[in-house]
């Protein structure tokens, strides 16, 4: 078994520590790739609501988090004036729920203690498969595009200048579960540069983009695959100085985080949680961490995500959680 997937089966044995929260009756439907626990009814790829009102969640807490792609601790601040937000549109008590890596975020909405979340791009079609996630929106700017590119970093002073030239050496990926720091450089360097973890160059985790952006910085990784939202954010908080760090490829733009709700949430909760992002009116540092992004747009898994499914496609990736 291969490095990747050695990991995936980690994230999924972590997933798989206790049965969904909604177990279902294992109705006769369809289910494309989700777990037996959720129907595909209309066919839009997400897990649609139970059919029997008595399976709906009402809680009289909501529990929010967004995806760890840096230290959880840093967002806690940040979101504070979108969660308020959300508990006055909901008429509930909204909780910001720090976690730590992407598989305990999965786990959490699989066994039913997260309603609300932000997964990051690569755990999206997991978390919808495995986790009964139903992602709706996404940041983006004033002119509606949204996204972010995946870039392989060196130091400044690194004598690389193109990805082929990471053969023989050791490169920096984030986790399994990440599009930009693993699934989307493991298709690329293979595609087009016929270069393969364990056989050309030697993998190594560092299970966050930021602990990625800081081990390039200060000469600990030779090379890395980050999610250049996530550079660009340390940079402008002065986490990191800017022309330390040089960028020998960038791919093309991939929806950014996702953010929905757990499939059995009561409707009408679930409405008045689409309304508070719709609503959410950005204050300027919510702004100026978000890269200028001032707004949430609609989107759908079937069609936004189909380009990360192809990777994870060309990849070997499969979403079993069994």
């Amino acid at each position: 078994m291969n490095v990747f997937k050695a990991l995936i089966a980690s994230v999924c044995s972590m997933l798989i520590l206790g049965a969904p929260a909604f177990a279902g009756s294992h109705e006769d439907c369809h289910r494309g790739t989700l777990d037996d626990a959720y129907c595909d009814r209309n066919l839009d790829q997400t897990a649609d609501l139970p059919l029997d009102p008595a399976d709906w969640v009402d809680p009289s807490t909501i529990i929010f988090t967004y995806t760890p792609v840096e230290d959880p601790a840093v967002y806690a601040n940040i979101w504070q004036g979108f969660v308020d937000h959300m508990a006055e549109v909901t008429g509930r008590k909204v909780v910001f729920f720090p976690v730590q890596s992407n598989a305990a975020q999965l786990e959490a909405m699989r066994s039913g203690r997260l309603h609300v979340a932000g997964f990051n791009t690569g755990s999206n079609p997991i978390a919808v498969s495995c986790a009964g996630f139903v992602p709706f929106g996404m940041m983006a700017y004033d002119d509606g595009s949204f996204g972010y590119e995946m870039e392989i970093i060196v130091p400044a002073d690194s004598p690389m200048t193109s990805p082929d030239q990471i053969k023989g050496k050791t490169m920096a990926f984030t986790s399994p579960t990440s599009n930009s720091g693993f699934k989307a450089p493991s298709a690329i360097l293979k595609g087009e540069f016929d270069l393969v973890a364990e056989r050309d160059f030697t993998p190594t985790y560092s299970g966050k983009h930021d602990n990625s952006i800081l081990g390039v910085y200060n000469g600990d990784y030779e090379v890395a695959a980050v999610a250049n939202s996530v550079l660009q954010r340390m940079i402008r908080r002065g986490v990191i100085e800017e022309g330390k760090i040089r960028t020998i490829y960038k791919s093309q733009t991939f929806p950014t985080t996702g953010y929905g709700t757990a499939h059995n949430l009561h409707p009408e909760l679930t409405a008045k949680i689409k309304t508070a992002f719709w609503t959410y009116e950005w204050d300027e540092n919510f702004k100026k961490e978000f890269k200028k992004a001032d707004r949430f747009v609609g989107i759908t898994h079937k069609f936004d995500w189909a380009v990360i499914r192809q990777i994870d496609t060309a990849n070997g990736v499969s979403y079993d959680c069994k």
